[in-house]
């Protein structure tokens, strides 16, 4: 049982927490239960009934009229000075909070705790038991409780804003949750040396610490206090009132980092399923902060188990619907207090808050502004976090178009970074931005290789469309890749699960990779992929011929040349270890077969040249052979010219008297030749 901290010198100045009233008109031993009825412990008969929900009260005017102005008015302004029966349905804290307002009445002791004071103190409020009625009344006495004791105190601030839960709008009207917020954000933000209260503490693996085991949670000077030993006692409380805490404490100055951490460690408890690994989950389960354990009059009858661990572990009247409902309403109040810094919480708890908004339907301007969070820092994340399912109406399994928008978002964020004008580190945020954007190059290989893999994983989806895994993949400017070697395995996993790909279709895939910057490795398991269109094969090769051409060139330099060679080959081996299997098994294939390949290819280029020779001294010959025939039968023509012509020069010398007879057969001759020749 928590009982009242006396911590402070004015706290146990003030009776400890004992309330007595000095005037009393009738003599009583106490109050007696019967059933669901409370009767005053005296001779005196009953006079006035008061109905708190289902609890009876027989009472006596007197007191009641003397200390209330509440009861006072009901009955007087009834014009019924014998009315004897009334009923309080709307009075804040119920019969715990209205059996001690009327013990107090009558005079009898009341033990007040951080577990009854915010009840007792709205009722007081809802009676109007004011200074006009009797000095010394319970409002004034109830606010004098927790201005000097409650306030002064740590888990006694936890506790009675924990029990302010169902006081609203009460509490909030009478600033006990405002006051209550900034006593537990002012002793948050205290130096931790400096700490004498006890706390709880982080839990323990076994079960959670109990609020009334805290004897080896007290701080002590051989055990330093840590910088995050409030988490666990603020996680304690309601969604709405962990966010009032938390805009305190902000406004009070705390590091953004253990602001982050406290939300996150109030996310794994209350948010089921957020943390996969077992970290963070079932501390609901081991809790046992109550707050009937405060209370001597039996405020809080059941063990309160958290907000949402309530609630999914409660009534079969719970339905999903209802479940979703808070588990919603938590996760759009721990985005609206993320502190806006880069890194307060992690890139990986990001992402799987944003799982579960999207899950739930979280309103979209919130989601909008959780995706910006997540590009702020998306070098950071992993390949399981960012496999998120696709919740809406989409084909695909994975929500590659979330992915696309995160992308976008990092690439902004990424411009804004370089394009802002570099300022003096002025505070520790603008060192700390100016380290970041020094990393730009670093960050965008990180993103790079991560969307690789990332397009490894969904292109087994054959409901992925090659315009979606091309956008995606062409999203990043060139100079993010060094190595193609991912994007390669992500086309080649592509073309895998889309056998049906057209020609076409194939080519337009392959163009977002860049042969020239494939390793060796990926050249030569690329060589013998029969996927691949057959332009890419040629490509490929006459990069691979390249690059061996290059490391023999650069093999025969200088050591200093080979120092700056040589750092390459790790990452060749580095890069095959992350290849699955199967391509590590074609990739050793290809080594084996690639001097095979290579003495083919100069084979067929042997082949080539001696059919080329070939085939030009058979072309020698056929005109060697071509001009032969056409000088013999010009020769012979010309040889018969010639003969003929001597011939009839001989005759016409010889005989005169034929020259005519002569001269026909001459002209005749000729054209007996040009028939021959035709």
């Amino acid at each position: 049982m928590w009982e009242s901290e006396t911590e402070s010198v004015r706290g146990r100045e003030y009776g400890n927490g004992v309330l007595s009233s000095n005037k009393h008109g009738v003599k009583t031993d106490g109050f007696e239960l019967r059933g669901q009825s409370w009767y005053v412990a005296t001779d005196i008969p009953s006079d006035l009934l008061v109905q708190v929900g289902d609890v009876n009260f027989h009472l006596h005017k007197y007191p009641m009229l003397s200390r209330s102005g509440k009861v006072n008015r009901l009955i007087y302004e009834s014009n019924n000075p014998d009315l004897n029966k009334i009923a309080l349905e709307d009075l804040p804290g119920g019969p715990e909070a209205f059996e001690l307002a009327a013990k107090f009445c009558y005079g009898i002791a009341v033990d007040l705790t951080a577990g009854n004071i915010s009840g007792l103190r709205c009722a007081a409020e809802y009676l109007e038991m004011t200074e006009d009625l009797d000095e010394g009344n319970l409002i004034f006495k109830t606010e004098a409780f927790l201005s000097y004791v409650v306030l002064s105190s740590w888990r006694d601030s936890i506790l009675v804003l924990k029990s302010c839960e169902k006081l609203s709008p009460w509490a909030e009207n009478l600033q006990i949750v405002r006051r209550c917020s900034e006593s537990i954000a002012w002793k948050a933000c205290a130096n931790p040396k400096g700490i004498k209260w006890a706390y709880t503490g982080k839990p323990s693996k076994a079960s959670s610490p109990k609020w009334n085991d805290l004897k080896d949670s007290s701080p002590s000077r051989s055990q330093p206090v840590p910088p995050d030993w409030w988490f666990e006692d603020v996680s304690i409380l309601r969604t709405d009132h962990f966010v009032r805490v938390i805009t305190a404490i902000k406004v009070k100055g705390m590091r953004f980092e253990l602001i982050g951490a406290s939300i996150m460690h109030y996310a794994a408890k209350w948010l089921p399923g957020l943390i996969k690994d077992g970290q963070g989950q079932g501390p609901a389960d081991d809790m046992s902060i109550s707050t009937n354990s405060n209370s001597s009059g039996g405020t809080g009858s059941s063990s309160w188990k958290g907000g949402l661990h309530m609630i999914v572990a409660g009534t079969k009247e719970d339905t999903p619907s209802i479940q979703a409902k808070d588990q919603r309403m938590i996760i759009e109040s721990l985005i609206s207090i993320i502190p806006p810094q880069k890194d307060s919480v992690s890139c990986s708890f990001l992402l799987r808050l944003l799982r579960m908004a999207n899950m739930l339907k979280v309103a979209p301007a919130l989601v909008t502004e959780l995706e910006k969070r997540v590009g702020m820092q998306f070098e950071q994340a992993t390949l399981a976090d960012l496999l998120i399912p696709s919740y809406n109406k989409s084909e695909t399994m994975y929500d590659v178009d979330l992915v696309q928008r995160l992308l976008e978002h990092f690439l902004v964020q990424e411009q804004t970074e370089s394009s802002s004008p570099s300022r003096p580190p002025f505070s520790d945020k603008h060192m700390y931005e100016g380290t970041q954007r020094s990393n730009n190059p670093n960050a965008k290989m990180r993103v790079a290789r991560l969307v690789d893999s990332y397009l490894t994983e969904v292109s087994r989806d054959r409901n992925l469309s090659l315009t979606k895994f091309q956008v995606l993949a062409e999203a990043l400017p060139e100079s993010a890749r060094t190595c193609d070697d991912g994007l390669y395995r992500a086309i080649d996993s592509y073309l895998k699960a889309h056998p049906t790909l057209s020609e076409h279709e194939r080519k337009r895939l392959c163009r977002v990779m860049d042969c020239q910057k494939l390793s060796i490795d990926a050249c030569m398991h690329a060589a013998q992929n029969e996927r691949l269109p057959l332009r890419i094969v040629v490509q490929v090769l006459f990069s691979e011929q390249v690059k061996i051409s290059n490391a023999l060139a650069n093999s025969t330099l200088k050591d200093p040349v080979e120092t700056q060679y040589q750092p390459l080959i790790p990452n060749h081996k580095t890069l095959l270890e992350a290849t699955p299997l199967s391509f590590q098994e074609g990739w050793a294939a290809a080594k084996k077969d690639i001097n095979t390949l290579k003495f083919e290819l100069e084979s067929v280029k042997a082949k080539y040249l001696e059919l080329q020779n070939d085939m030009e001294n058979l072309q020698r010959q056929f005109e060697k052979m071509s001009k032969q025939k056409q000088t013999s039968a010009w020769t012979n023509g010309w040889k018969k010219l010639s003969k003929l012509t001597k011939m009839t020069a001989v005759e016409n010398h010889d005989i005169g008297p034929q020259i005519s007879t002569t001269a026909e057969q001459t002209r005749k001759t000729p054209r007996r030749w040009r028939n021959s020749i035709s």
